[in-house]
């Protein structure tokens, strides 16, 4: 456990002193609430705008740290060879593993406070009620996305493509996926497209936390499909993870 909580110390520390990573993986979901809640000033589906785009981002942002940021952490660090030689050290790779992880948990959960205090203070957002179920859902949202970004990781092969490839996975499905605003006037395809993604439900998971304050459990089906999402991303990594950078 020393070695979990050594690890992850130096990996807040790197991520805050990287001005890159702070700015794309923690600031850009707060300018992207501070911008449509600007936009939208009535309601959305009948309830307040700010408390929507507020679930809405805050779905974008779990899938942001959690599935593009550690995809692109862990690809640059294999590519410079840093994870090869962290092979040699005495540090397990369990432990340096879920260090990284518990740091993109450290990272949302201050996000995620962040997003309600500009949500309440700028925009007259409510607090969610059910409290328990939004601290349920950002640990949810971490695990099933790092799950995705851990099988990104096996399957992009160049450092220098790594957020492009990110981005175009990302961005289509948050659009898709409701986080930044209404998606019943969507043509059929892209409603279908919506359908498949991950991100879809997780949005819709968390609207009823926020917005009807009910369970994380209250529809289990689509519980099922984000955490099922995330073990296939996990078994993508069992098969094709490597530790050692694609050139060699």
């Amino acid at each position: 456990m020393s070695f979990v909580l050594h690890q992850l110390g130096f990996e807040q520390r790197t991520f805050w002193r990287s001005r890159e990573a702070a700015v794309f993986i923690f600031i850009f979901p707060l300018l992207l609430y501070a911008l449509l809640a600007s936009v939208y000033s009535t309601e959305i589906n009948g309830s307040p705008s700010a408390d929507v785009l507020l679930a809405g981002l805050f779905s974008y942002g779990a899938a942001n740290t959690a599935f593009a940021g550690l995809a692109i952490i862990l690809v640059g660090r294999r590519e410079a060879g840093i994870l090869k030689r962290l092979r040699a050290t005495p540090l397990p790779p369990w432990a340096y593993l879920a260090a990284v992880l518990l740091s993109m948990l450290v990272t949302f959960t201050l996000q995620a406070v962040a997003l309600l205090i500009l949500g309440r203070v700028a925009f007259g957002a409510d607090i969610p009620e059910n409290m328990l179920g939004f601290a349920g859902a950002i640990v949810l949202g971490v695990a099933c996305f790092a799950g995705l970004g851990v099988g990104g990781v096996a399957l992009i092969r160049s450092a220098e493509g790594v957020s492009a490839v990110v981005n175009v996975v990302l961005l289509p499905m948050a659009f898709l996926s409701g986080s930044f605003g209404p998606t019943r006037h969507y043509p059929p395809v892209l409603q279908a497209i919506a359908d498949v993604l991950p991100l879809t439900y997780f949005v819709k998971l968390v609207n009823r936390v926020v917005l009807d304050g009910d369970s994380l459990f209250a529809v289990p089906w689509q519980l099922a499909i984000v955490v099922a999402w995330g073990v296939a991303g996990l078994l993508v990594a069992v098969r094709w993870f490597s530790w050692m950078p694609r050139g060699e």
